[in-house]
């Protein structure tokens, strides 16, 4: 009896081993490991969304997906992102298409002075635009989703109360709003978002456009005395949310999914995210004793009008192309009519 309760025994033991041993590597390729890459910072709303939806992704895979998060540029800087991600640096990667002039000619489109209201509709509009047009220069990448800022309009430095007021004023810009700027009759100062607080500073820049947003989350109001609400040449920063496209495709279609599923859910939060923020970066610099000044409705028509040129170089940039620029131009301004609906 004694050998066979010994027999017993370790044939038990045997089974236990070739049970753990197969479930071990079965749990290690369950474990999908990604890179995140953002330039927020981590106390900014949109650093704190993007943060959000990785663990939103996380806890839907049931722990399946592992994505670690790197903020602030601690991965890679913003104009270095969408690059980081086609070589695999970062798995997915959060930046400004504006960051890369040239390489989106299509979404470029976004960053017009198209007369955005609001967070929701420049949000609404981008991510309508890709759906419908889904230019080709997207597809190097998975897109997971695309959001844009409010109105970017001019804090300054100096008061400026009419155009002729702008001519030779050294302007924050980058990418394609630069060409705005000129138009404007100022003068471009091409740099990243991360440096223009330093840049205010020093007298490197008087001003910058951007949206309200940025006098506080990026710190702008402490180095600027005038918001101008030139609202009618309202820009956008169009923004992207994109994976490297072998990483995607070697997800299981479930996984997919559930990125599908929380990207999606993700884009009016955005969107509600840039308007609370510009609500909250107006009083902020009102705080701080900086002024708020309205253009007058015929003013601000004379600012549309200087512009214009910048929207009909694009169009015709876009033909050279063999873009329908006009198309693209007609269907954003359309979609900005019909407001945050």
């Amino acid at each position: 009896m004694r050998p066979n309760l010994l027999n017993l025994v370790g044939s038990f033991l045997f089974f236990l081993g070739s049970l753990l041993m197969s479930w071990i590597p079965s749990a290690t390729a369950a474990s999908i490991e990604l890179a995140y890459a953002n330039f927020f910072p981590p106390m900014h709303e949109q650093g704190k969304l993007a943060e959000a939806w990785a663990k939103e992704v996380e806890v839907r895979t049931n722990g399946k997906v592992k994505i670690t998060y790197y903020g602030g540029g601690g991965l890679l800087n913003g104009p270095q992102i969408y690059d980081g991600v086609l070589k695999g640096i970062a798995d997915i990667g959060m930046s400004v298409f504006g960051y890369s002039r040239g390489v989106f000619p299509a979404m470029e489109v976004i960053d017009l002075p198209n007369g955005y209201p609001n967070g929701k509709t420049a949000t609404r509009v981008i991510n309508a635009f890709y759906q419908t047009f889904k230019p080709e220069e997207l597809n190097k990448v998975k897109v997971l989703y695309l959001h844009a800022h409010g109105p970017g309009i001019l804090h300054s430095k100096k008061e400026v109360n009419r155009l002729e007021d702008l001519k030779g004023l050294k302007i924050r810009s980058y990418g394609f709003n630069a060409d705005m700027v000129s138009a404007l009759g100022a003068v471009p100062v091409a740099l990243p978002i991360s440096g223009v607080y330093e840049a205010l500073q020093k007298g490197v820049a008087d001003a910058t456009f951007v949206g309200s947003e940025a006098l506080k989350g990026w710190k702008q109001a402490e180095v600027i005395k005038y918001t101008i609400g030139c609202y009618g040449i309202g820009y956008s920063a169009g923004q992207y949310v994109v994976m490297n496209l072998d990483r995607w495709k070697s997800l299981p279609k479930d996984i997919q999914d559930v990125f599908e599923q929380v990207s999606a859910e993700w884009i009016p939060k955005h969107g509600e995210a840039w308007d609370q923020s510009d609500k909250e970066g107006l009083e902020y610099s009102l705080s701080l004793g900086n002024k708020f000044i309205r253009l007058a409705p015929e003013e601000d028509a004379r600012w549309v009008a200087a512009v214009q040129s910048v929207t009909n170089g694009y169009i015709e940039t876009m033909i050279k192309k063999g873009l329908p620029g006009k198309q693209y131009v007609d269907f954003v301004r359309e979609q900005v009519a019909k407001g945050s609906k």
